[in-house]
């Protein structure tokens, strides 16, 4: 069945790129509503965005929505990973201003405070997107693509990257995302960046809100943030978060395969905007209490989250 969250849950902080205050609370929502966020912080006109691929506005740094009235709101990604790595279908989340939270820079501060709360059934069936052929975007940086189910009815993912920086390197990792594997191998991994880049986002007014608390910063062999890495290939397993998160966009899980070489935000929202508009590629598939077994929040317990997070 569907799920909600018990009760709500807020969190505070400052947005990665704004480094403006912000306060979010994620609350229950009623079968059938998906994911919506809402902005308090605006008085009149539609203040509702969706949390849906139709509705993303490419930019490369992060996943930013804005509906038709032009509200938007920025760097949703690591709390729709956490929503859909904790099996959560339906929720409703206010914004005090344009940007979620960047917490500690990963989605455990999500994952954590929604186990904590726990969630609860809904008396409405589970639907998910089942990839029924191959589909892929190719860029000059790199492609992504979803194909069938390789094992079982879940979500599978294959991610390599790529970067001069020896901190980082190459890296490459395969997951099986049920049972789940998200909250245990991915979930507090954080996003990362070169110094030159920050340095260059920063001269042009953005990650006003980044420090080496919130993200991994690294300048050719060294890692520059207290601590280290929380994993030797924290960087990939980050981009698997993300597109985790850019994934569940779709509106429900997807049943297939997902593989990203050197892909971003930009790169799997066009995957996904490829997907619908091939309608044999796909289909909308009842989940049954098995297939349901299999999708990434299935089965996720609090005490399953990374002691370093």
């Amino acid at each position: 069945m569907q799920t909600t969250l018990r009760s709500a849950v807020t969190f505070q902080g400052v947005g990665l790129h704004s480094g403006r205050p912000a306060r979010m609370t994620i609350r229950p929502a009623s079968a059938e509503h998906g994911i919506w966020f809402k902005r308090t912080d605006i008085r009149l006109g539609d203040t509702l965005v969706p949390a849906r691929w139709d509705a993303v506005e490419v930019t490369p740094l992060c996943t930013r929505i804005v509906n038709g009235a032009g509200v938007s709101v920025s760097t949703i990604e690591h709390v729709m990973a956490a929503l859909s790595g904790c099996g959560v279908h339906n929720a409703l989340i206010e914004l005090d201003g344009p940007e979620v939270p960047i917490m500690d820079g990963s989605a455990a501060p999500f994952v954590r405070a929604i186990l904590e709360r726990g969630t609860r059934a809904l008396r409405a069936p589970v639907y998910a997107i089942e990839i029924l052929k191959p589909v892929s975007v190719l860029t000059d940086k790199g492609w992504a693509s979803l194909s069938p189910a390789r094992t079982g009815n879940g979500l599978t993912m294959d991610f390599h990257i790529a970067f001069e920086d020896d901190a980082i390197g190459t890296q490459e990792r395969s997951l099986d995302l049920a049972n789940g594997a998200f909250v245990r191998e991915l979930c507090d991994s954080r996003t990362f960046c070169r110094q030159s880049d920050v340095d260059a986002m920063q001269a042009n007014g953005l990650a006003l809100g980044g420090t080496y608390e919130n993200a991994v910063v690294v300048d050719g062999d060294k890692v520059l943030s207290p601590g280290g890495l929380r994993h030797e290939d924290e960087a990939v397993r980050h981009k698997m978060l993300d597109a985790l998160g850019d994934l569940y966009t779709a509106g429900a899980p997807i049943i297939g395969h997902y593989e990203g070489h050197k892909a971003g935000h930009a790169m799997t929202n066009m995957l996904l905007r490829e997907l619908f508009s091939t309608p044999d590629a796909y289909r909308i598939t009842l989940c049954d209490d098995g297939l349901a077994a299999r999708l990434p929040g299935a089965g996720v317990e609090r005490d399953e989250i990374p002691a370093v997070a």
